[in-house]
């Protein structure tokens, strides 16, 4: 990817598009969101632990998402992001373990290692949430 542009940058064989870039963001974005919804919906028993774990999970990726938006901006230029219509998730551990695929899917549109650091870090935050659902309760 250039430094200026990323309008059809060659990544691993995969010609990029912004649009593609702005709409992986979005939906890093829309699973915060989506995590978010879901945590004023739990009830019953573990509701506390699962509440708890949906507060740090949503506090670290949003971090993760912003420092990741702010360096694509600084490489390729202003973006437009399409965040997808969210909706509260019906199965929390599905949701967030076909997310961790969807994030990994994306790193495509990433050649700086500084960039797939970043992703790194939001697939270890969906890790984490998973332990903590998956285990704590």
């Amino acid at each position: 990817m250039s430094t200026t542009t990323m309008k059809k940058a060659e990544t691993k064989g995969i010609t990029v598009t912004q649009k593609e870039v702005g709409s992986f963001l979005g939906k890093l974005y829309s699973f915060n969101n989506s995590l978010k919804l879901y945590h004023w919906h739990v009830t019953g028993k573990g509701s506390y632990a699962q509440h708890i774990a949906l507060d740090q999970a949503i506090e670290s990726l949003l971090d993760v998402t912003d420092r990741l938006v702010e360096t694509t901006y600084a490489m390729a230029g202003d973006i437009d992001i399409t965040i997808p219509e969210t909706k509260v998730p019906s199965d929390i551990v599905k949701h967030a373990s076909d997310f961790y695929n969807t994030v990994e899917d994306g790193r495509k549109y990433f050649t700086e290692d500084f960039s797939l650091s970043i992703i790194d870090d939001y697939h270890e935050a969906i890790q984490q949430l998973l332990y903590r659902l998956k285990r704590l309760q």
